[in-house]
């Protein structure tokens, strides 16, 4: 008796308490205005007719604006100069430049970091070695790249000891005269190794030939201060050592004297020159010793040794200054004598990652010593992460 207190009959639990309106159940045909009629069917065909001859011209000219906006940005990069370039970026008179090809980017990166943290990065000029990289430094960072041609073949980067180039074919050169490996061998080839190498003075002479001071900088270096407060004195041209050995703390900042094989090992990573004559004639004595050496595939040198060549011998008439070793170590330095870097703990104001074979081992390295800066401060530079 109690349970059947709390059961429904069978027939309850099957019944709509609430029946639909026999009115609204029901639908009159002639008067529904859900159903089409011939005239709404012909609206209709009518209006995708219409539809499908308009959508695909729609995405063609959306295209089109694309490509004219993408082919407006290329011609204004491409056409951008190196004297509009360094009036842009030159800041009291001076213009800091490095020269990039698009394997590079990322130690580019990692080294306008640094330089952004000394508050110079609006000062840098990226001379772009390829297309690639001038439109890409341009989109992130507007003005700040400039190309000047003849340009270098995609993939013609060679993981040099300094992240410099081995022989390169530039695209005014014959290809029959590249062997597999794109090199250019024997005599018949010296003109694209030397359409590389002649590259970095010619650009350095005509920016002096503008009137600005400029610095150069491989970007496989990292500031760890701003390096101008030791840029004492009104020289020609100041550079740093390629020695490993040490130093005295108040050694000379003369030219060093030559070593073994005749001439001496200065480093040509880092260059500071005024617009002076004396600089002038030592970076056309650089063009001119690399235009007598003999550029050959078994005698794959860079341009370093020439512009030692030159110091030598215009150091009686150019006004020269060595850098101080504590504050501009060299990588066989810095990275291999934990003495030294104790002793002159804090005095380190640009560390250059050579001495060191191998684009992933300079990486690894820098990993190691805490100066690979972009894998976690890559909003610092001004392209951001790339």
């Amino acid at each position: 008796m109690a349970a059947s207190l709390h059961q429904r009959p069978a027939q309850a639990l099957l019944t709509n308490p609430y029946p639909l309106s026999p009115r609204l159940i029901s639908i009159n045909p002639q008067r529904s205005s859900f159903l089409p009629t011939r005239g709404k069917l012909l609206i209709l065909f009518s209006l995708l007719i219409v539809v499908g001859f308009i959508f695909p011209y729609m995405r063609f000219s959306n295209n089109s604006v694309f490509s004219n906006t993408q082919f407006a940005f290329q011609s204004k990069w491409k056409n951008y100069s190196l004297k509009e370039a360094v009036s842009f970026v030159g800041r009291n008179g001076t213009v800091i430049i490095c020269i990039v090809s698009e394997p590079y980017l990322q130690f580019l990166n990692n080294w306008l970091i640094s330089v952004s943290r000394q508050n110079h990065q609006d000062m840098v000029l990226v001379v772009a070695e390829d297309y690639a990289t001038l439109y890409k430094v341009n989109k992130r960072w507007p003005g700040h790249a400039v190309l000047i041609p003849p340009v270098l073949e995609p993939h013609s980067a060679h993981r040099f000891g300094s992240l410099k180039f081995k022989c390169l074919i530039s695209s005014q050169e014959p290809k029959h005269l590249a062997n597999s490996n794109g090199e250019v061998g024997g005599y018949s080839g010296w003109m694209g190794f030397f359409n590389f190498t002649a590259r970095r003075p010619r650009h350095l002479l005509n920016i002096l030939d503008l009137g600005y001071n400029v610095m150069y900088n491989d970007v496989d270096m990292v500031w760890l201060k701003d390096p101008f407060p030791y840029l004492e004195g009104n020289h020609d041209v100041y550079f740093m050592d390629d020695m490993a050995t040490v130093k005295p703390w108040n050694h000379s900042h003369d030219l060093p004297p030559p070593g073994k094989k005749g001439r001496p090992y200065i480093c040509s990573c880092m260059i500071f020159l005024r617009p002076t004559s004396g600089a002038k004639l030592v970076l056309q004595k650089w063009i001119d010793e690399l235009q007598e050496q003999p550029w050959t595939t078994t005698k794959k040198s860079n341009d370093q040794p020439a512009f030692n060549w030159a110091l030598m011998k215009t150091e009686k008439q150019v006004d020269m200054y060595l850098l101080p070793q504590s504050a501009f170590p060299t990588g066989g330095l810095y990275f291999k004598n934990k003495t030294w870097v104790r002793e002159t703990n804090g005095s380190q104001v640009i560390i250059h990652n050579n001495y060191i074979l191998g684009f992933e081992k300079k990486i690894k390295r820098f990993r190691d010593y805490g100066l690979w800066l972009v894998d976690d401060h890559a909003s610092e530079s001004p392209l951001g992460k790339l």
